[in-house]
């Protein structure tokens, strides 16, 4: 009997929290857990703060596009090492598979279920991929399906069965805050008021919050032709057929990706780590993102200021005469660093902030577009820059800022200041990225 009435008495200060029995302080909401943010793997933590950016030496090729100037960033997390071609694969497995599968769904191959059912056995709609069916190639039906994904027999070399990369096509979806923030909604007439712009530039009027939610479609293999493409009478072919898939190459930077491919993964990673993060009953972080021109600026200096590389000092060498960076040093002699092309990540020692690779190996996409005189006229709290460039723009308008320099680059580039540019379309075999991440909590 006494559990009884412990038990309605219990029951009774949980319906009267918020209710009438209340005595009219706040409390807050009942039932919500204090948040600790998971330590990301393999993330170093930058703190927030304030520094000085520009030179640190003379503007050696009057590029005229930085200038000194005081700057403050939020706190985030920040890959450890640049995207290695090992993890950039495991994104576009997953793409691969969720086509395969897709399509086996829409076979409707009896006895398998590749899309999700609800409890009274109905396909889930829209379709909710099935990740636990089994892909059994004995059977006809789905050994046919997985045939059409390979290359056709005409194009094979060596008869050699392989996946066709041009149907590796990634649809995501992103919310433009940017023009929603500039959308107005009335509440007399409950409508918005503005308008929208798409991905390709199409104007039209907001009518709802599905307005802000943008499309696109990317292929997400690296151009590997790119090793060649980019040097005339240079021998690359051997890094431009294995380089991306070879074991020996896993912990390389991933190379020859574009500034939207690179983008699209950042959502797609996200969206990977917030739907396991839910299926533990946690709730969603931040989202991945290429890092801000003056973040990643910020935690490549390690909290050196003014100093000019990331390991501070005015120097590309250590006391014993060894290189800190791969890069072309000297006239020209690019094994003298340890290496001819890219090397692996975390061959050097990494700066104050614990980040590897911040100066030469491969240079780095960030968020940003790039303006020569952007320094002047953006704010000096988390500066951002950005354009979505549309099909139609002229080229100018098409580049985004690059950093840290690569294995190709002389030793002006590894500076932490130097800014460079590539087109938002173009694929280099000396430029990869790495994911940053806002912090969640205080500073």
């Amino acid at each position: 009997m006494k559990k009884v009435i412990l038990l309605v008495l219990t029951v009774t200060v949980i319906i009267t929290a918020c209710g009438p029995g209340n005595n009219g302080e706040l409390v807050g909401v009942p039932g919500r857990k204090k948040f600790f943010e998971p330590e990301p793997f393999e993330m170093s933590f930058i703190p927030a703060g304030n520094f000085i950016t520009g030179p640190s030496d003379q503007d050696a090729l009057f590029a005229m596009n930085t200038l000194s100037r005081s700057v403050t960033v939020n706190a985030f997390w920040m890959d450890q090492t640049e995207m290695t071609n090992n993890k950039y694969r495991q994104f576009v497995y997953w793409v691969r598979d969720s086509i395969l599968r897709t399509r086996l769904g829409e076979a409707q191959i009896p006895d398998y279920q590749f899309f999700r059912v609800d409890e009274e056995g109905n396909e889930i709609d829209p379709p909710v991929i099935n990740w636990d069916e089994k892909i059994d190639m004995d059977v006809l039906e789905i050994a046919d399906v997985v045939e059409e994904m390979y290359y056709p027999p005409h194009e094979r070399f060596n008869n050699m069965k392989q996946f066709d990369v041009r149907k590796l096509n990634y649809v995501y979806f992103w919310v433009d805050y940017q023009q929603a923030a500039k959308a107005r909604y009335d509440y007399v007439t409950e409508r918005y008021e503005g308008k929208v712009y798409d991905k390709d530039g199409v104007e039209s009027d907001v009518q709802d919050r599905s307005s802000f939610i943008m499309q696109d479609q990317v292929n997400v293999y690296p151009d590997t032709l790119a090793w060649i493409r980019d040097f005339t009478y240079s021998f690359n072919e051997p890094h431009a057929t294995i380089y991306f898939w070879h074991p020996s190459f896993d912990d390389y930077p991933v190379v020859g990706v574009t500034w939207k491919q690179a983008s699209a993964f950042s959502i797609w990673r996200t969206d990977y780590m917030n739907a396991a993060l839910r299926a533990q009953g946690m709730v969603d972080v931040q989202y991945y993102r290429l890092p801000l021109e003056t973040e990643w600026e910020y935690a490549a200096r390690g909290g050196l200021d003014l100093s000019m590389y990331p390991w501070g000092g005015p120097y590309t060498r250590n006391y014993e005469g060894c290189f800190l960076a791969n890069f072309k040093p000297l006239r020209g002699n690019y094994i003298d660093d340890g290496a001819a092309y890219t090397s692996a990540v975390a061959s050097f020692e990494p700066n104050e902030f614990g980040l590897y690779d911040m100066a030469g190996n491969v240079a780095e996409w960030t968020s940003c577009a790039y303006h020569p005189s952007s320094y002047i006229f953006t704010h000096d709290l988390n500066p951002d820059y950005k354009y979505n460039a549309k099909p139609d723009d002229p080229p100018h308008l098409k580049r985004k800022v690059i950093r840290g320099g690569s294995w190709k680059d002389v030793g002006y580039f590894l500076q932490v200041s130097s800014r460079d540019y590539e087109y938002q379309d173009s694929t280099k075999c000396y430029i990869g990225f790495r994911n940053v991440r806002t912090y969640i909590g205080v500073d």
